[in-house]
């Protein structure tokens, strides 16, 4: 179900977009085709734009917007006349806000009740599939990538290095005394501090960076940089886990290597590098990190 509710109000220095030229689609509106466009792809981003380009062609609207907590869609201005309307959307109800050149007529309103059913499916299911491509990417419990996720970016990364497209450095990392704390206190206290340590990653890490959960306690960051810069993300990560409440309480630390890829390093060989200098740390009294 939907909610035409009509708001026409003009925003005091939006008049002069009154006398804006709005042509009109002369072609008799195909919804059939109209409905395949919309299933075209499964991007929610790209199914709301050609949505967008829909009603540009056929009513005075300049822009939308999702107005949703959960998703962030827009496209086209974001000035002119307001309209609101309900869309239902994987049984929740969501708001879209029209920008309108000018206010509706009645029969460009019955188009737009025409049109808009036809956004509810084709938005639905690419909300789905980009929810199970998130979940498919990702680690449930920290939020960061998984290991799929990170077999593939590694790769596209190192292909980029080798292309001279940058430096990329990788950091191995895992909890120390871990497996104590889950056979002391159990699962739940382990997955507790696993949670606020990918936390921890994710607060030290730079937007370029990449962090990833592909294992237990075991952890990895792509740094696009080079060792020196992620001795620096190091550095970060022990003293933030040290400086943790909960870290201290249960007596677990974490230990860090870090390795450089070359011209001739693969994806494989560069983590073997930075697994070898995890274990020189682990060597040399863990809760520190070492280079490769």
């Amino acid at each position: 179900m939907m909610d035409f509710g009509l708001a026409t109000t003009l925003y005091p220095d939006e008049y002069r977009y009154q006398s804006d030229v709005y042509s009109p689609n002369t072609q008799p509106l195909d919804l059939v085709q109209v409905l395949q466009q919309l299933h075209a792809s499964l991007d929610p981003r790209t199914v709301f734009a050609c949505y967008g380009k829909v009603l540009e062609q056929n009513l005075p609207i300049q822009g939308i917007r999702l107005l949703s907590n959960e998703h962030k869609l827009t496209w086209g201005k974001r000035y002119g006349i307001s309209l609101k309307h309900q869309l239902i959307c994987n049984g929740v109800s969501l708001t879209i806000q029209y920008q309108l050149v000018t206010p509706l007529t009645p029969s460009q309103s019955l188009v737009l009740q025409e049109l808009e059913p036809l956004l509810q499916q084709p938005l639905s299911n690419a909300m789905q599939y980009q929810e199970m491509s998130m979940q498919a990417m990702f680690d449930s419990l920290t939020g960061l990538g998984n290991r799929h996720y990170y077999t593939q970016s590694v790769k596209n990364a190192i292909a980029r290095a080798h292309r001279k497209q940058g430096v990329v450095s990788l950091i191995v990392l895992d909890l120390d005394n871990f497996k104590q704390l889950n056979d002391k206190f159990g699962h739940k206290c382990g997955d507790y501090i696993l949670k606020e340590f990918g936390d921890i990653i994710r607060s030290t890490i730079r937007n370029t960076d990449q962090a990833f959960r592909i294992g237990g306690d075991e952890f990895v960051v792509i740094v696009q940089g080079t060792v020196h810069a992620a001795s620096l993300l190091c550095e970060r990560i022990v003293t933030g886990t040290n400086q943790h409440s909960s870290f201290y309480q249960f007596g677990v630390s974490c230990s860090l290597g870090a390795a450089e890829s070359n011209d001739t390093l693969e994806a494989e060989q560069l983590y073997e590098l930075a697994d070898k200098a995890l274990y020189q740390a682990k060597a040399s009294g863990r809760n520190c990190y070492k280079l490769g």
